[in-house]
């Protein structure tokens, strides 16, 4: 392979000697160390190949053994100059061509996040940029490891971080604490209470700190106290000697009552698209743009959708360079009555995404009591659910009730009279 390569950078022939000797020439070849490969013996000649500084030296060899040395094949790259020495433009380009991609393919053009929930990208890529870390940097000053170690260092709920170059791509894999480690840091030293957020009657506590302030089957009322961050200090004797103050943590579930109302037009609007398209392609580097021709149209009504696709060099090559297609397409608009099927099925529909939400906030639907109305010109599903559902939030302790247990307990003697 080495070989093969060393010949095609200096160029070889492939000639074939005739005559009456060529025997003779090839061992006047041999003996002044003149390489040669693939020996093809024929009648009274020889083929062969032959490196082109070699092949310079052979005619006093040919012309001693009387014999005649014809070139069958020129193979290599001087041979190639040679062929295209007028075409000097092509040669630049590819040479301009090698610079560019050398060029991009030693920067990086995109930043990918990956495992992030509370911090969006952009406030992700914001820091980064803000430690010199942004698209079209150069690779070779990409610090993975330091790139880490600042996430970490700035954020306390990013539990861990990998980051690590993929062609020109930086990627950053982030996994962060559930928990919300900020929020419970800042708040683990204020005392709380928990109380009602809506009205409702209460079908399960489940307690973990605070004292429970109502039992199951209670009626309560939105900002009613359900379990109290004040705990009450007794001695031997039972008797109340001071309190304790600290943040409730509780669930509480009740049976509540939510309204619910949706409507939907009971004229439809059909459209009706021409067959007519009209698209331009673009190409697009950054944040430039360079289209081939314009979309000016007189449409009324009409609908614009692209298609764009970022160039890549193999799987992990991704140039900072985009191909669009974008396309107008008119329609024209027409009213018609809807089906009471149709606006059952759009109402129905619109009921059902709406409970798929409430049981992904942990919501419980336990009856509901909704009926459909027909009106002149739009159609109503409205009515009651009856839910059941967490009803707690957090709410602070009144700081001059603690001062004052406070005060209680350390300024008082055994007589009653303050000191």
């Amino acid at each position: 392979m080495i070989a093969s390569l060393n010949h095609f950078l200096k160029g070889y022939v492939t000639i074939r000697v005739e005559g009456n000797s060529p025997e003779r020439f090839v061992n006047l070849c041999a003996f002044h160390k003149i390489y040669m490969w693939d020996l093809v013996p024929a009648k009274q000649s020889y083929s062969m190949n032959m490196e082109l500084n070699d092949f310079r030296k052979i005619r006093p060899f040919a012309k001693k053994t009387h014999t005649k040395i014809r070139i069958i094949n020129r193979i290599g790259f001087p041979f190639f100059l040679y062929r295209y020495e007028k075409r000097k433009l092509f040669f630049a380009g590819a040479f301009l061509c090698i610079l560019i991609l050398c060029f991009l393919s030693s920067r990086i053009w995109d930043i990918h996040f990956e495992g992030n929930d509370k911090w969006t990208e952009d406030i992700l890529m914001d820091y980064l940029k803000s430690n010199d870390v942004k698209p079209s940097m150069p690779r070779n000053k990409v610090n993975c490891e330091k790139i880490v170690k600042d996430i970490r260092k700035e954020y306390d709920d990013i539990v861990w971080v990998s980051a690590s170059l993929e062609g020109c791509v930086l990627k950053i894999h982030i996994k962060e604490n559930e928990d919300t480690f900020r929020e419970s840091l800042k708040d683990q030293d204020t005392p709380q209470d928990l109380v009602a957020t809506k009205e409702g009657v209460i079908t399960k506590i489940i307690t973990r700190k605070g004292s429970p302030c109502v039992h199951v089957g209670d009626h309560v009322s939105k900002g009613d106290v359900l379990v109290s961050g004040k705990i009450e200090i007794t001695n031997d004797s039972q008797e109340v000697v001071g309190y304790k103050y600290l943040k409730a943590d509780a669930d509480v579930y009740a049976d509540t009552t939510m309204k619910y109302k949706d409507s939907v037009n009971q004229v439809g609007l059909h459209k009706n698209y021409e067959d007519s398209l009209r698209g331009i392609v673009y190409l697009k580097a950054g944040n430039y743009f360079l289209k081939a021709g314009t979309l000016t149209h007189h449409f009324e009504e009409w609908e614009s959708f692209a298609r764009e696709k970022t160039l890549k060099l193999g799987e992990n090559f991704q140039l900072p360079i985009a191909v669009g297609y974008q396309v107008i397409r008119p329609y024209t608009t027409k009213k018609y009555a809807r089906s009471k099927k149709e606006i059952q099925k759009e109402l129905s529909l619109n009921y059902g995404l709406f409970s798929k939400e409430l049981e992904q906030k942990g919501i419980q639907i336990r009856k509901k009591d909704v009926k459909i109305h027909m009106n002149k010109n739009t159609a109503s599903a409205q009515g009651i659910l009856y839910l059941n559902e967490k009803i707690t939030k957090e709410a602070d302790i009144n700081n001059s009730e603690i001062k004052g247990e406070n005060l209680d307990e350390s300024g008082r003697n055994d007589d009653g009279v303050t000191g």
